[in-house]
Formats: structure tokens, C-alpha cells, sequence
């Protein structure tokens, strides 16, 4: 597309996370939402009230179809990602898509080879990526401030929601795949997770290592099942460590100057570790809503024929791991080396 046409966006799904896909395409700039659609009537009353201009209808296919509209952002449950991707893609419209981006990895390489054969984009909605905290924890990974990363463990839990179609690996397990996949930028080497079953015949309660080459491990603690929700991710390097926080108003990440340095003697037992305990820092972190930036870059790479970095490759790769989780857990525990 020129860089001075506007993309014409129709949105799929107006349930939970619609509304927001909607108020963000709808400002920005290049872009503009032309068209919603949703099975659920009052779905439909909801974009109607708010956005009288819109066309609106209760069938996908007439977004999907559409010779009218020029990008398709999907926003429905992950079974019907494929199919809905795939009809958008054969009718000529680039891809916004929600996570996880397939599910399973065949589906994510159909994607991806109809995609570049007929040159369109995907981008896959990993929102995190936009976040202040995510971005800036790339910095300092990227200037050397953590030194040769250690570890990555995150708590992602709550009580509820229950999910139907996906257990919680593939209900919240996205969100920490991603992020690592942007932060550590390593191909993983193999996956251990165990979990249980306890309320609707899938598992909401998981734990998961992943391990990566340098050392670099992995782990997250998934769960629907918490009294509380938390949010929070330890990351390890050789010269600093950081706690993120995500539910933290203000001081989200704090890097803390401490760490361990091993020695060795002249003996063969002579190991010495000694530690370091300097300041805790807390570095600016940006609150520009996440999703806002997130589509108006989608709106851009459109506009400039530019590839996203959150693109479907990168999508595949978190489905990937996702699979691997799943064959652990069906094993209780072993070990799937990617």
C-alpha cells in the first residue's frame, strides 16, 4: 500500500478484548476501522451505540470477504484463528490476530507460507511486547546492564477465568513465551512441565522450565486456582538482577546491583563465593497504553511494507513451545527437546 493511503480495518469479535482492538484501530493514524463482527446480538448493539458509522454484522465472512477492507483483526476464540486467518489471507487482507496464534504448528506454516506467497503481513497481538516494563527491560538487557543472563521466572496466576477450548498454559502461558522469546532471543533446547487437572477436564494449574542454551533456564508458574492474583517475573544476570512487577502502580521494575562472583583456589576444595549487595534502582518505565502503540505499529508495517518483529514466525515459535508443554504434561513431566 502507499504510504499515504488509509488501511481500512474490519474487526471479527467484539467480546472481551474486541472493544479494545476496536477504540485503538478507530485512533490511529493511517488506519480506521470500517467494519465489526460478532455472533452475539448484544455484541452488536454495544458497536452500534458506540460507533453509528460502522457497518455491523453478525457474519465473519462479510469482514473476511470483503473486497472494501484492506486488514482483518481477529479477535475470537483461538480455534477459530486458522480458518478465519486463512479466508482473510485468501481473500487478499493482512492479518492482526490474538493469542495464541494457531494451535498447533501445521496451522501457523500454512499461515505463514500463504502469507508470503501472496505478500501480506501477520502480526500476532502479543501486547506485552508494548509495554513500558517489557521495553525497558530490553534495554537493559541490550546495553549490558544484567550482564550473561541466568534465569527467567515468572508467576502468572488468579483465580480464574476458566477457559472451555485451552487449558492455562495456552490461556496464559502466551503472555511470558513471548516475552521471552523478544528478551532472551535464543532457540529453546527443551521443555519440563507438570500440571493437574482439578475443575473442567483441563489443567489449571502448570508449572514449566524451559532450557535454553548459556545456561539460561527458564521457569513459569501458571494458574488459575490463586486466593490472588500475581504478576511478577525475576530475571537474573550475571551482574544485576530485576524484579518486574506488573500489578505495581509506579515502581514496576526494580533492578537490584546484587549478585555472587565464584573464585576458585589452589586446592581442589578451595571454592570461594563471594556476593555483592549494592543499591536497588528503579528506572523510568513509560505508561503509554500498550495496545495503543501495538496497533499503530500493525498500521505502519502495513503502510511501509515492513515486517513486525511480533510477526507470525514469531507467533510459531511461542505455538511451538506451547506443544511441547502439552506432550510433557500428557508425560508427566518428561522432558521434549525442541
Amino acid at each position: 500500500m502507499a504510504k499515504d493511503s488509509v488501511l481500512k480495518i474490519g474487526v471479527v469479535g467484539y467480546g472481551y478484548w474486541g472493544p479494545n482492538i476496536v477504540r485503538n484501530f478507530m485512533n490511529a493514524k493511517g488506519g480506521t476501522v470500517v467494519a465489526v463482527s460478532d455472533v452475539n446480538p448484544n455484541s452488536q448493539v454495544r458497536v452500534r451505540s458506540l460507533y453509528p458509522s460502522l457497518e455491523v454484522t453478525g457474519i465473519a465472512d462479510d469482514i473476511l470477504a470483503s473486497p472494501e477492507i484492506d486488514a482483518v483483526a481477529i479477535v475470537t476464540p483461538p480455534l477459530l484463528h486458522f480458518p478465519m486467518a486463512k479466508t482473510a489471507l485468501e481473500n487478499g487482507k493482512h492479518v492482526f490476530v490474538e493469542k495464541p496464534f494457531t494451535c498447533s504448528t501445521g496451522e501457523a506454516e500454512q499461515l505463514i507460507e500463504l502469507a508470503d506467497r501472496k505478500h501480506l503481513r501477520i502480526m500476532v497481538d502479543h501486547t506485552f511486547l508494548f509495554t513500558g516494563a517489557v521495553r525497558k527491560i530490553r534495554e537493559l538487557i541490550d546495553n549490558d546492564t544484567l550482564g550473561q543472563l541466568y534465569y527467567y521466572d515468572s508467576t502468572r496466576v488468579n483465580l480464574g477465568m476458566f477457559q472451555t477450548d485451552a487449558n492455562v498454559v495456552w490461556d496464559l502461558g502466551p503472555h511470558d513465551l513471548s516475552i521471552m522469546d523478544y528478551l532472551i532471543r535464543r532457540a529453546p533446547e527443551a521443555v519440563v512441565a507438570t500440571g493437574e487437572k482439578h475443575v473442567n477436564g483441563v489443567e489449571d494449574v502448570a508449572f514449566i522450565t524451559i532450557y535454553f542454551p548459556d545456561k539460561i533456564i527458564a521457569h513459569l508458574n501458571v494458574n488459575w486456582l490463586s486466593p490472588v492474583k500475581v504478576r511478577t517475573t525475576l530475571i537474573g544476570g550475571e551482574k544485576k538482577m530485576l524484579v518486574w512487577n506488573d500489578l505495581e502502580a509506579d515502581e514496576k521494575i526494580k533492578v537490584y546491583d546484587k549478585g555472587v562472583k565464584r573464585t576458585n583456589g589452589d586446592g581442589v576444595y578451595d571454592l570461594r563465593v563471594s556476593y555483592r549487595a549494592g543499591d536497588m534502582w528503579a528506572p523510568r518505565v513509560d505508561q503509554l497504553e500498550a495496545l495503543k502503540l501495538e496497533t499503530q505499529y500493525f498500521v505502519d508495517c502495513i503502510l511501509n511494507n515492513q515486517t513486525p518483529f511480533n510477526d507470525a514466525r514469531a507467533g510459531l515459535r511461542v505455538v511451538r513451545i506451547l506443544e511441547a508443554v502439552d506432550r510433557s504434561l500428557s508425560n508427566k513431566g518428561g522432558i521434549v527437546y525442541l
